[in-house]
Protein backbone atom coordinates (compact mmCIF):
# COMPACT_ATOMS: atom_id res chain seq x y z
CA UNK A 1 0.00 0.00 0.00
CA UNK A 2 1.33 3.48 -0.85
CA UNK A 3 1.79 6.10 1.82
CA UNK A 4 -1.45 8.10 2.18
CA UNK A 5 -1.82 11.60 3.58
CA UNK A 6 -5.24 13.23 3.94
CA UNK A 7 -6.17 16.65 5.27
CA UNK A 8 -7.86 19.95 4.48
CA UNK A 9 -6.68 23.28 3.14
CA UNK A 10 -8.47 26.61 3.16
CA UNK A 11 -10.01 28.17 0.08
CA UNK A 12 -12.28 31.22 0.30
CA UNK A 13 -12.73 30.52 4.02
CA UNK A 14 -13.98 26.99 3.32
CA UNK A 15 -12.16 23.71 3.98
CA UNK A 16 -11.14 21.72 0.90
CA UNK A 17 -10.28 18.08 1.44
CA UNK A 18 -7.24 16.50 -0.22
CA UNK A 19 -5.52 13.11 -0.46
CA UNK A 20 -1.88 12.51 -1.40
CA UNK A 21 -0.71 9.02 -2.35
CA UNK A 22 2.97 8.12 -2.53
CA UNK A 23 6.32 9.62 -1.56
CA UNK A 24 7.43 12.99 -2.86
CA UNK A 25 10.17 12.86 -5.52
CA UNK A 26 9.46 16.04 -7.44
CA UNK A 27 13.02 16.35 -8.79
CA UNK A 28 12.71 13.42 -11.20
CA UNK A 29 9.04 12.45 -10.97
CA UNK A 30 6.84 15.53 -10.39
CA UNK A 31 3.40 14.78 -8.93
CA UNK A 32 0.16 14.34 -10.81
CA UNK A 33 -2.78 16.47 -9.65
CA UNK A 34 -6.11 14.82 -10.50
CA UNK A 35 -9.25 16.86 -11.19
CA UNK A 36 -12.51 14.94 -10.84
CA UNK A 37 -15.57 15.32 -12.99
CA UNK A 38 -19.20 16.16 -12.48
CA UNK A 39 -19.25 19.03 -11.98
CA UNK A 40 -20.09 18.03 -8.42
CA UNK A 41 -18.73 14.48 -8.24
CA UNK A 42 -15.84 13.49 -5.95
CA UNK A 43 -12.34 12.06 -6.15
CA UNK A 44 -13.37 8.45 -5.39
CA UNK A 45 -14.00 7.17 -8.91
CA UNK A 46 -10.46 8.21 -9.90
CA UNK A 47 -8.92 6.05 -7.18
CA UNK A 48 -7.37 3.69 -9.74
CA UNK A 49 -4.94 6.47 -10.68
CA UNK A 50 -3.16 5.73 -7.40
CA UNK A 51 -1.55 2.95 -9.47
CA UNK A 52 0.74 5.69 -10.88
CA UNK A 53 2.50 5.74 -7.51
CA UNK A 54 4.24 2.56 -8.64
CA UNK A 55 6.25 4.64 -11.13
CA UNK A 56 7.73 6.62 -8.25
CA UNK A 57 5.57 9.73 -8.11
CA UNK A 58 2.94 11.26 -5.87
CA UNK A 59 -0.66 11.35 -7.02
CA UNK A 60 -2.75 14.14 -5.52
CA UNK A 61 -6.54 14.23 -5.37
CA UNK A 62 -8.94 16.75 -3.87
CA UNK A 63 -12.68 17.15 -3.70
CA UNK A 64 -13.62 20.41 -5.36
CA UNK A 65 -15.42 22.92 -3.17
CA UNK A 66 -19.03 21.89 -2.59
CA UNK A 67 -18.30 18.28 -3.59
CA UNK A 68 -17.77 15.03 -1.68
CA UNK A 69 -15.63 15.61 1.40
CA UNK A 70 -15.54 19.35 0.62
CA UNK A 71 -19.32 19.77 0.84
CA UNK A 72 -20.53 23.02 2.39
CA UNK A 73 -22.99 22.78 5.28
CA UNK A 74 -23.32 26.50 5.96
CA UNK A 75 -25.56 28.94 4.09
CA UNK A 76 -24.19 29.95 0.70
CA UNK A 77 -25.26 31.30 -2.68
CA UNK A 78 -25.63 28.56 -5.34
CA UNK A 79 -24.55 31.15 -7.91
CA UNK A 80 -21.01 30.85 -6.50
CA UNK A 81 -20.50 27.70 -8.61
CA UNK A 82 -18.65 29.08 -11.63
CA UNK A 83 -15.80 27.95 -13.85
CA UNK A 84 -13.76 30.87 -12.51
CA UNK A 85 -14.16 29.67 -8.91
CA UNK A 86 -12.86 26.21 -9.72
CA UNK A 87 -9.96 27.57 -11.81
CA UNK A 88 -8.96 29.74 -8.85
CA UNK A 89 -9.23 26.71 -6.58
CA UNK A 90 -6.58 24.81 -8.57
CA UNK A 91 -4.10 27.59 -7.86
CA UNK A 92 -4.99 27.54 -4.17
CA UNK A 93 -4.51 23.77 -3.99
CA UNK A 94 -1.15 23.96 -5.75
CA UNK A 95 0.08 26.70 -3.45
CA UNK A 96 -1.11 25.03 -0.25
CA UNK A 97 0.40 21.65 -1.16
CA UNK A 98 3.62 22.96 -2.67
CA UNK A 99 2.92 21.66 -6.17
CA UNK A 100 5.39 23.98 -7.90
CA UNK A 101 6.02 21.63 -10.83
CA UNK A 102 3.07 19.43 -11.64
CA UNK A 103 1.26 17.38 -14.25
CA UNK A 104 -2.51 17.87 -14.27
CA UNK A 105 -4.91 15.06 -15.13
CA UNK A 106 -8.55 15.97 -15.63
CA UNK A 107 -11.41 13.57 -16.27
CA UNK A 108 -14.67 14.72 -17.93
CA UNK A 109 -15.52 18.09 -16.30
CA UNK A 110 -12.08 17.86 -14.69
CA UNK A 111 -10.51 17.90 -18.14
CA UNK A 112 -12.60 20.90 -19.13
CA UNK A 113 -11.35 22.62 -15.99
CA UNK A 114 -7.75 21.58 -16.71
CA UNK A 115 -7.89 23.09 -20.20
CA UNK A 116 -9.46 26.30 -18.87
CA UNK A 117 -6.73 26.49 -16.22
CA UNK A 118 -3.99 25.90 -18.80
CA UNK A 119 -5.26 28.93 -20.73
CA UNK A 120 -4.20 31.12 -17.76
CA UNK A 121 -0.59 30.05 -18.55
CA UNK A 122 0.29 29.04 -14.97
CA UNK A 123 3.94 28.56 -14.10
CA UNK A 124 5.16 25.04 -13.37
CA UNK A 125 2.48 23.25 -15.38
CA UNK A 126 4.39 20.44 -17.09
CA UNK A 127 1.66 18.62 -19.02
CA UNK A 128 -2.04 17.86 -19.32
CA UNK A 129 -3.81 14.51 -19.45
CA UNK A 130 -7.37 15.06 -20.67
CA UNK A 131 -9.63 12.05 -20.24
CA UNK A 132 -13.07 12.03 -21.90
CA UNK A 133 -13.58 15.80 -21.90
CA UNK A 134 -15.21 18.18 -24.37
CA UNK A 135 -13.93 21.59 -25.36
CA UNK A 136 -17.49 22.62 -26.22
CA UNK A 137 -20.68 21.90 -24.32
CA UNK A 138 -22.82 22.55 -27.42
CA UNK A 139 -20.85 19.77 -29.16
CA UNK A 140 -21.25 17.57 -26.06
CA UNK A 141 -25.03 18.00 -26.14
CA UNK A 142 -25.21 17.35 -29.88
CA UNK A 143 -23.20 14.14 -29.53
CA UNK A 144 -25.18 13.04 -26.46
CA UNK A 145 -28.41 13.44 -28.39
CA UNK A 146 -27.03 11.18 -31.15
CA UNK A 147 -26.30 8.49 -28.54
CA UNK A 148 -29.63 9.05 -26.85
CA UNK A 149 -31.46 8.50 -30.13
CA UNK A 150 -30.07 4.95 -30.15
CA UNK A 151 -31.63 4.06 -26.79
CA UNK A 152 -34.68 1.77 -26.69
CA UNK A 153 -37.81 3.73 -27.60
CA UNK A 154 -39.42 3.25 -24.19
CA UNK A 155 -36.32 4.57 -22.41
CA UNK A 156 -36.18 7.63 -24.65
CA UNK A 157 -39.89 8.27 -24.11
CA UNK A 158 -39.45 8.11 -20.33
CA UNK A 159 -36.61 10.60 -20.49
CA UNK A 160 -38.53 12.99 -22.72
CA UNK A 161 -41.76 12.91 -20.73
CA UNK A 162 -40.05 13.67 -17.42
CA UNK A 163 -37.88 16.40 -18.92
CA UNK A 164 -40.96 18.07 -20.40
CA UNK A 165 -42.82 17.76 -17.10
CA UNK A 166 -39.86 18.95 -15.01
CA UNK A 167 -39.92 15.74 -12.97
CA UNK A 168 -36.35 14.65 -13.56
CA UNK A 169 -36.02 13.65 -9.90
CA UNK A 170 -38.56 10.85 -10.47
CA UNK A 171 -37.20 7.32 -10.00
CA UNK A 172 -38.39 6.36 -13.48
CA UNK A 173 -36.19 9.09 -14.97
CA UNK A 174 -33.24 7.97 -12.87
CA UNK A 175 -33.77 4.40 -14.06
CA UNK A 176 -33.86 5.51 -17.70
CA UNK A 177 -30.66 7.50 -17.17
CA UNK A 178 -28.94 4.37 -15.89
CA UNK A 179 -29.56 2.65 -19.22
CA UNK A 180 -27.57 5.43 -20.90
CA UNK A 181 -24.88 5.36 -18.21
CA UNK A 182 -24.38 1.60 -18.51
CA UNK A 183 -23.74 2.07 -22.23
CA UNK A 184 -21.72 5.27 -22.26
CA UNK A 185 -20.44 6.06 -18.75
CA UNK A 186 -19.05 2.78 -17.41
CA UNK A 187 -19.64 -0.56 -19.11
CA UNK A 188 -18.31 -2.72 -16.27
CA UNK A 189 -20.90 -4.87 -14.51
CA UNK A 190 -21.00 -4.34 -11.63
CA UNK A 191 -19.39 -0.92 -11.37
CA UNK A 192 -16.25 -0.90 -9.22
CA UNK A 193 -16.83 0.03 -5.61
CA UNK A 194 -14.83 3.25 -5.98
CA UNK A 195 -17.06 4.35 -8.88
CA UNK A 196 -20.20 3.56 -6.90
CA UNK A 197 -18.88 5.67 -3.99
CA UNK A 198 -18.69 8.76 -6.19
CA UNK A 199 -22.22 8.28 -7.49
CA UNK A 200 -23.60 7.83 -3.98
CA UNK A 201 -21.96 11.09 -2.89
CA UNK A 202 -23.22 12.92 -5.98
CA UNK A 203 -26.78 11.71 -5.46
CA UNK A 204 -26.60 12.84 -1.84
CA UNK A 205 -25.29 16.29 -2.74
CA UNK A 206 -26.28 17.24 -6.31
CA UNK A 207 -26.27 21.04 -6.02
CA UNK A 208 -23.08 21.79 -7.99
CA UNK A 209 -24.05 19.31 -10.71
CA UNK A 210 -27.59 20.65 -11.00
CA UNK A 211 -26.50 24.30 -11.09
CA UNK A 212 -23.67 23.89 -13.60
CA UNK A 213 -24.87 20.95 -15.70
CA UNK A 214 -28.50 20.04 -15.13
CA UNK A 215 -30.37 16.86 -14.21
CA UNK A 216 -28.45 14.47 -16.48
CA UNK A 217 -25.52 14.10 -18.87
CA UNK A 218 -27.70 14.76 -21.92
CA UNK A 219 -30.20 17.28 -20.50
CA UNK A 220 -27.75 20.15 -19.99
CA UNK A 221 -29.64 23.24 -18.85
CA UNK A 222 -27.15 24.60 -16.30
CA UNK A 223 -24.64 27.44 -16.44
CA UNK A 224 -22.17 25.39 -18.50
CA UNK A 225 -24.64 25.05 -21.37
CA UNK A 226 -22.85 27.53 -23.65
CA UNK A 227 -19.27 26.91 -22.45
CA UNK A 228 -16.94 26.58 -25.45
CA UNK A 229 -13.16 27.04 -25.65
CA UNK A 230 -12.67 25.32 -29.00
CA UNK A 231 -11.29 28.48 -30.63
CA UNK A 232 -8.71 28.85 -27.84
CA UNK A 233 -7.28 25.33 -27.78
CA UNK A 234 -4.34 26.43 -29.92
CA UNK A 235 -3.18 28.60 -27.01
CA UNK A 236 -2.44 25.51 -24.88
CA UNK A 237 1.30 25.04 -25.23
CA UNK A 238 2.14 22.23 -22.76
CA UNK A 239 2.45 18.57 -23.85
CA UNK A 240 -1.03 17.05 -23.82
CA UNK A 241 -2.39 13.50 -23.85
CA UNK A 242 -6.03 12.98 -24.83
CA UNK A 243 -7.77 9.77 -23.69
CA UNK A 244 -11.23 8.56 -24.66
CA UNK A 245 -13.30 5.41 -25.11
CA UNK A 246 -14.90 3.93 -28.21
CA UNK A 247 -18.34 3.96 -26.49
CA UNK A 248 -17.70 7.18 -24.57
CA UNK A 249 -20.37 9.81 -24.06
CA UNK A 250 -17.42 12.06 -24.89
CA UNK A 251 -17.53 10.54 -28.36
CA UNK A 252 -14.53 10.12 -30.68
CA UNK A 253 -15.72 13.27 -32.47
CA UNK A 254 -15.40 15.20 -29.19
CA UNK A 255 -11.94 13.79 -28.46
CA UNK A 256 -10.84 14.59 -32.01
CA UNK A 257 -11.87 18.23 -31.55
CA UNK A 258 -9.62 18.49 -28.49
CA UNK A 259 -6.78 16.59 -30.14
CA UNK A 260 -6.83 18.65 -33.32
CA UNK A 261 -7.15 21.89 -31.37
CA UNK A 262 -4.16 21.34 -29.08
CA UNK A 263 -1.08 21.36 -31.30
CA UNK A 264 1.19 18.37 -30.89
CA UNK A 265 -1.18 16.50 -28.59
CA UNK A 266 -1.42 12.70 -28.53
CA UNK A 267 -4.76 10.87 -28.63
CA UNK A 268 -5.30 7.30 -27.46
CA UNK A 269 -8.70 5.69 -28.10
CA UNK A 270 -9.56 2.78 -25.79
CA UNK A 271 -11.58 0.28 -27.81
CA UNK A 272 -13.20 -1.51 -24.83
CA UNK A 273 -14.11 1.58 -22.81
CA UNK A 274 -16.80 4.18 -22.50
CA UNK A 275 -16.32 7.22 -20.22
CA UNK A 276 -13.93 5.66 -17.69
CA UNK A 277 -10.96 4.02 -19.39
CA UNK A 278 -9.09 4.33 -16.08
CA UNK A 279 -11.55 1.78 -14.66
CA UNK A 280 -12.65 -0.15 -17.74
CA UNK A 281 -9.15 -0.74 -19.13
CA UNK A 282 -7.24 0.08 -15.97
CA UNK A 283 -3.88 -1.59 -16.62
CA UNK A 284 -3.54 -0.28 -20.18
CA UNK A 285 -4.63 3.21 -19.17
CA UNK A 286 -2.02 3.37 -16.42
CA UNK A 287 0.68 2.20 -18.81
CA UNK A 288 -0.30 4.79 -21.43
CA UNK A 289 -0.29 7.60 -18.87
CA UNK A 290 2.99 6.45 -17.28
CA UNK A 291 4.69 6.31 -20.68
CA UNK A 292 3.45 9.79 -21.52
CA UNK A 293 4.66 11.25 -18.21
CA UNK A 294 8.05 9.61 -18.64
CA UNK A 295 8.33 11.00 -22.16
CA UNK A 296 7.56 14.52 -20.94
CA UNK A 297 10.08 14.27 -18.10
CA UNK A 298 12.98 13.02 -20.23
CA UNK A 299 12.34 15.78 -22.72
Amino acid sequence: MPKIEEGTLEFRDYPVWYRIAGEKDSSTHPPVLCLHGGPGASWDYLESYEDLVESGRQVVFYDQLGCGNSAIDSAHDPEMWTVELFVEEIGAVRQALGLDRVHILGQSWGGMLAMQYALTEPTGLLSLIIESSPASMPQWVAEANKLRALLPAQVEETLRLHEEAGTTDDLAYVGAMLVFYQRHLCRLDPWPEYVQRSFEKLLGNPEVYNVMNGPSEFHVIGTLKEWDITSRLGEIAVPTLVLSGRYDEATPAIAETVHRGIKGSEWVLFEESSHMCHAEERARCMQVVSNFLHGVEVG
